[in-house]
């Protein structure tokens, strides 16, 4: 049964046009008609005032909320696909239809292992929503140029992360990023080079004193090691190029020459162990940064 109400007029007119009568809305079908002489005003209307019981709680809310979740490039398809309800369907072509619906064809596929893959990593590093949505969107681009032939997903996905978090200029390493991929580093360095030169990116580097306040909160040192370590890697950036050269090792042996300056008595297995180097390279760089800045012990 229909309901009747004093329609919502807004800037309509609130008077019959043909005998200046009251005009009512019909909920049921949405149309505004004369009460005098019947004349439809307008029909279909759309009510914005009357949107069903009120919610007191949160979970009547969410039951009469006619909004889903917000569209995530992070979801295949930005879930603004349609699912048809194979329940009490009878007819064969129809039930048939309803079950091709649910199949996803390889392009599909292949974008929902890649995205479960990405938020699995960005999750395990802390990564935020714009690093993954741009990671996401050059291995959308890698795989449109077809650069997955002869490589896995899950190393693209790797390559594709590393890129961007190099890009944003975020300080972590690709030893993090393989720490959290079973992908070999072979293999994830072989999707990047492939990344690199087939989308013709802009290589981005990693600087060492970009990781300097990291390490030194997980070294437990404080604000003049770390002041101190900045003003040693600034000094040897000026005398020999670091490009081409591990930034950790750079790193380590910065922290290890402050830590001597400085008589705090870290040990190499502590920094190496903490960084994510071997004790033969924090000895390398540590012996190239005393010849090169002519540090005396």
């Amino acid at each position: 049964m229909n309901s009747v109400s004093e329609p919502n007029t807004g800037n309509r007119q609130k008077n019959c046009p043909e005998c200046n009568g009251s005009i009512i809305s019909i909920e049921g079908s949405g149309d505004v008609v004369c009460e005098s002489c019947g004349l439809v005003v307008s029909e279909r209307n759309m009510d914005y005032e009357h949107s069903g019981k009120r919610a007191y709680t949160k979970e009547e809310r969410e039951k009469r909320e006619r909004t889903g979740s917000p569209v995530s490039r992070l979801t295949p398809n930005l879930s603004l696909t349609t699912v048809i309800n194979r329940k009490n369907i009878k007819n064969p072509d129809l039930k048939r239809a309803a079950k091709w619906n649910t199949r996803m064809d390889w392009h599909q596929r292949n974008l929902l292992i890649a995205t479960t893959e990405l938020k699995r990593i960005s999750t395990n590093l802390n990564l935020p929503d714009h690093v993954k949505t741009e990671a996401l969107s050059y291995y959308k681009k890698a795989f449109k140029k077809k650069l997955l032939r002869g490589r896995s997903i899950n190393s693209m996905v790797a390559a594709s992360l590393y890129y961007t978090l190099k890009k944003k200029r975020i300080p972590r390493t690709l030893q993090e990023v393989l720490d959290e991929t079973s992908e070999t580093p072979r293999d994830v360095r072989r999707s990047y080079r492939a990344l690199v030169r087939e989308l013709h990116l802009k290589v981005p580097t990693t600087k060492p004193s970009s990781l300097v306040p990291r390490f030194t909160n997980e070294l437990g040192l404080n604000s003049q090691i770390e002041q101190l370590t900045l003003k040693i890697i600034k000094a040897y950036q000026q005398v020999i190029p670091t490009s081409g050269k591990d930034p950790k090792g750079i790193l380590a042996g910065a922290f290890y020459l402050a830590s001597k300056l400085r008589n705090l008595g870290l040990t190499q297995r502590e920094i190496a162990d903490t960084i994510g180097v071997t004790e033969v390279t924090l000895r390398s760089r540590y012996q190239e940064l005393k010849k090169n800045l002519n540090v005396e012990l």
